[in-house]
């Protein structure tokens, strides 16, 4: 069969795209308590969570996602030699401004670090992964202040 066959047996077929109605007062909360969990492990299921990939309603360019509460972020888990051989880079712009600090510099300064630099290269680098991580919310410690929203608690992916 040439082309020009299988063009004219396909002209009276149209595909057509399916938009959700994404409702943006529908959107959901949930909190994960990350003591003991594997970074990598919670931070795909954060990452799903966020652009909505557990929802049947799921568009790629779309925003359908919830919101997630992360508690407890200083007492993730890193496997391997990761605690000690990982470093995170900063860069202040300037010649010779790059700086280095290992896993356990993070976890003490600043422990959120570890899961939204996780969950940042997880997402698409646009401007739908910016709307993205608004939605991602970490804490040090048990307690955020996000209750009035009555988040659902979600068991961290071991």
């Amino acid at each position: 069969m040439h082309l020009l066959g299988f063009s004219s047996l396909c002209s009276g077929l149209k595909m057509k795209t399916y938009l959700p109605k994404v409702n943006l007062d529908q959107r959901k909360w949930h909190v994960i308590d990350a003591n003991g969990a594997v970074l990598g492990r919670l931070a795909v299921q954060v990452a799903d969570i966020l652009r909505g990939k557990n929802k049947p309603v799921y568009t790629p360019h779309l925003d359908a996602g919830d919101f997630v509460v992360v508690i407890n972020a200083e007492k993730v888990r890193l496997t391997g030699k990761k605690e000690t051989a990982k470093e995170y880079m900063s860069y202040s712009g300037w010649k010779g401004g790059e700086k280095y600090s290992t896993v356990a510099q993070v976890r003490e300064s600043q422990p959120e670090r570890l899961i939204t630099h996780a969950v940042k290269g997880m997402i698409p680098k646009n401007r739908l992964g910016d709307q993205l991580l608004t939605k991602l919310k970490v804490f040090k410690g048990d307690k955020h202040p996000h209750a009035a929203q009555v988040p659902a608690p979600l068991k961290a992916a071991n």
